[in-house]
């Protein structure tokens, strides 16, 4: 189905009112959807200028190019998409979905994060989309993928195809959010591999790497380093929430 007609008929389905009522997952005002139209137009639909490579808020004046921190450290990706900042209440929403298992807010948060790709100029639209990948212990603890849960309604939207074998996480790694920001990339080295079988959907393609939330960007930049060493041509970030610089 052509991504156009995708693109204008999603936000649309995700907006009916549900049968069974609800609570805005923001400010548990009662109504009919998720998230209630004032958390809406307060958390989403005010964009603010982001480096185009990391995703982190930046003057107007430089959105259109990588910040410092960016230029100083050249990450393997090349752009980040992001829906909002990892601000509260935002953070207790995807906090219930991780670890409250609430599975319902999944699909609002691809709902966000699509409304954010329809937001950016001069967008191309990534050939693969995958998730950031848990390790067979984690994902036996959690019982589900987050990103995952989010990529899955994300992808029927877009058009984008899902490859749920691209990439293996290949042990364990420990939390990201317990470390200094030294260890977390030392944390991250080795992790992801390529399915044996996938190096040749790797190879020349766009590919979009979904995650809930980032914060230094180690365990993405990983992944992208991971694709472009087989091959990739493209590597960028779809975020549904970006930490805030301090």
């Amino acid at each position: 189905m052509p991504y156009r007609f995708l693109a204008d008929v999603w936000p649309i389905v995700c907006r009916l009112p549900q049968l069974i009522p609800s609570t805005c997952a923001l400010c548990s005002s009662e109504g009919c959807n998720l998230l209630c139209t004032a958390c809406e137009q307060r958390f989403f639909t005010q964009p603010c200028p982001r480096c185009p490579q990391c995703g982190l808020q930046t003057n107007a004046a430089d959105q259109h190019r990588a910040c410092g921190h960016c230029l100083k450290t050249l990450p393997d990706y090349d752009a980040t998409i992001v829906a909002t900042d990892y601000v509260a209440p935002i953070d207790q929403a995807i906090l219930a979905l991780k670890f409250g298992h609430r599975l319902a807010i999944a699909p609002l948060l691809a709902r966000l994060l699509h409304d954010a790709l329809l937001r950016t100029p001069n967008l191309a639209l990534p050939d693969v989309l995958i998730a950031v990948p848990l390790s067979p212990q984690r994902l036996a603890e959690r019982g589900f993928n987050q990103s995952l849960e989010i990529a899955r309604p994300l992808a029927r939207a877009t058009g984008m195809l899902l490859d749920t074998h691209l990439l293996q996480r290949t042990r364990d790694t420990a939390m990201q959010t317990s470390l200094p920001l030294a260890e977390r990339q030392r944390n991250m080295r080795h992790a992801f591999v390529p399915d044996a079988r996938s190096v040749e959907r790797i190879r020349g393609r766009h590919i979009a790497v979904l995650d809930d939330v980032l914060t230094t960007g180690s365990t993405l930049n990983a992944i992208a380093g991971v694709l472009k060493r087989h091959g990739a041509q493209r590597v960028t970030n779809l975020v549904v929430a970006r930490t805030p610089a301090r």
